[in-house]
């Protein structure tokens, strides 16, 4: 029986983290930490768990074989390697980090304790990416020349646990970033892991149209980033992300080939279509992506939890991670500096 630990009571640990830990009966949900002690003991006598009045208490206790990182940004990586410090397998959940060297340092502490420490990035666990990947691997499209992926809805204000203009989202010194940290992480860690390719050189525009604090003044992070990748293999395609749409959420991609097109969450009725050079069209219902307002269940925690028990089961590293979390960086240097940057890591 795993013994875990849930560090962030927050909106993600509340729907995604604490029941499908509770779903499997290989696992106890043991201990809670949230700087609101209050909600970690209210969840706590829910679930049957003891509530720590500090994260410190938490990794020192020896029962605990695991722990999700649930923070805000800002916190991640001191929580986490100390976690790794401490002997436990950690899920963080995204961003990594909120620097690269942090996210650095992280994969790291991770080499050094030997325990797992893997990464929420649940997309490429939804499963029309699977089926894309699939399709992809075995030459559906030819060779990938250039793609187009989309993250875009109206916001994190209803997500946040304590909801409205001023949630933890817009604040700058404990988000860091804004909607490239929340959702472009996401889309350029699954494009990455889609083609087959690492991001190489990036030119990017971050910025903040819309989005107010309550009294009016914009909020002190980025609500749309806009970034062109060029991978190492000479393909090229766009990302966009977005907190300012105020219609249906978008969380497509669109891949070019040479022989084709695949079209991920981006038709109407079909969660998944293949359109064939020669006029041919299938058509894959997969499933149906998430939504902030229709969660289903990630994949995230059961692949952790699969990859503690099995070492055979790879999961979802921070290695594997790291060049997203580059890409991410390179750009927000772009944005600053008005140049195209290059990844030479």
């Amino acid at each position: 029986m795993i013994q875990v630990g849930i560090i962030g009571c927050g909106k993600i640990g509340q729907v995604r983290h604490l029941p499908e830990y509770a779903a499997r009966e290989d696992v106890r949900i043991a201990a809670l930490y949230d700087v609101n002690l209050e909600r970690a003991q209210a969840l706590a006598a829910q679930y049957g768990a003891k509530a720590y009045a500090t994260c410190e208490e938490l990794l020192a206790d020896p029962a605990i074989d695991a722990v999700s990182v649930c923070s805000a940004n800002a916190s991640h990586a001191e929580i986490a390697i100390a976690a790794l410090e401490h002997g436990k397998h950690v899920l963080c959940e995204k961003p990594m980090a909120t620097t690269l060297a942090d996210c650095e340092a992280m994969a790291e502490a991770a080499r050094r304790s030997g325990k797992r420490l893997m990464i929420g990035q649940n997309q490429r666990l939804a499963g029309a990416h699977v089926k894309a990947k699939e399709l992809l691997d075995a030459g559906a499209i030819g060779s990938v020349i250039t793609f187009e992926t989309n993250f875009r809805h109206g916001g994190p204000e209803t997500w946040s646990v304590d909801p409205g203009a001023n949630t933890w989202f817009f604040d700058k010194k404990r988000a860091a970033m804004g909607v490239m940290a929340d959702l472009g992480v996401h889309k350029t860690d699954l494009i990455q892991h889609l083609v087959g390719q690492r991001i190489t050189e990036v030119t990017a525009r971050l910025t903040t149209l819309d989005k107010k604090f309550a009294d009016g003044t914009p909020i002190s992070v980025d609500d749309n980033a806009f970034c062109i990748y060029r991978m190492e293999g000479g393909v090229c395609g766009t990302m966009s992300v977005s907190w300012t749409d105020y219609g249906a959420e978008d969380n497509s991609t669109v891949i070019y080939g040479t022989q084709g097109v695949l079209r991920i969450y981006d038709h109407p009725e079909h969660t998944l279509v293949l359109e064939k050079k020669g006029g041919e069209v299938e058509y894959f219902d997969v499933d149906q992506i998430q939504t902030n307002d229709n969660q289903t269940k990630s994949g995230v925690i059961d692949l952790f939890v699969d990859s503690i028990l099995d070492a055979h089961v790879e999961g979802i590293s921070a290695e594997s991670v790291l060049p997203a979390m580059r890409a991410v960086f390179a750009a927000i240097e772009s944005s600053e500096t008005g140049k195209t940057v290059r990844i030479d890591a």
